[in-house]
């Protein structure tokens, strides 16, 4: 396996984990808005409690998902599909409440490192 695919994905994973568990209730450059948790950045985009659970829940499968994909190659795709897809959803959020591009950009990187990934594992 390719080494910058390896990085990639302990990226992404270090990365999820900080913001979904360590992260959770505490102001950061990146949040949407000027909401200081994320319960207050999911209220800022207008969603709900409860949908807040459910894209946490899969970022963290997903990223759990890119990380098990190390030593489970057919788990890459799936996940690094996911992660694409809930960064292409992050990013239309931060654009819907106009957002700068710095508290986009965590989403926009994870976005390329997850088309990277699912790029490398067709070459495999």
């Amino acid at each position: 396996m390719d080494y910058f695919s390896i990085l990639a994905k302990v990226i992404i994973f270090i990365s999820i984990i900080n913001v979904w568990f360590f992260r959770f209730n505490k102001k950061t450059m990146y949040r949407g808005g000027d909401a200081s948790s994320m319960k207050e950045e999911f209220a800022a985009y207008g969603l709900s409690e409860s949908t807040m659970y459910i894209i946490g829940a899969l970022k963290v499968l997903s990223a759990l998902g890119l990380i098990v994909s190390i030593w489970v190659p057919m788990l890459t795709l799936p996940s690094a599909s996911l992660m694409a897809i809930l960064m292409v959803g992050a990013i239309l959020m931060h654009v819907k409440i106009k957002d700068s591009l710095k508290q986009s950009m965590p989403a926009a990187i994870f976005l390329l490192l997850s088309l990277f990934i699912i790029s490398q594992s067709y070459m495999v």
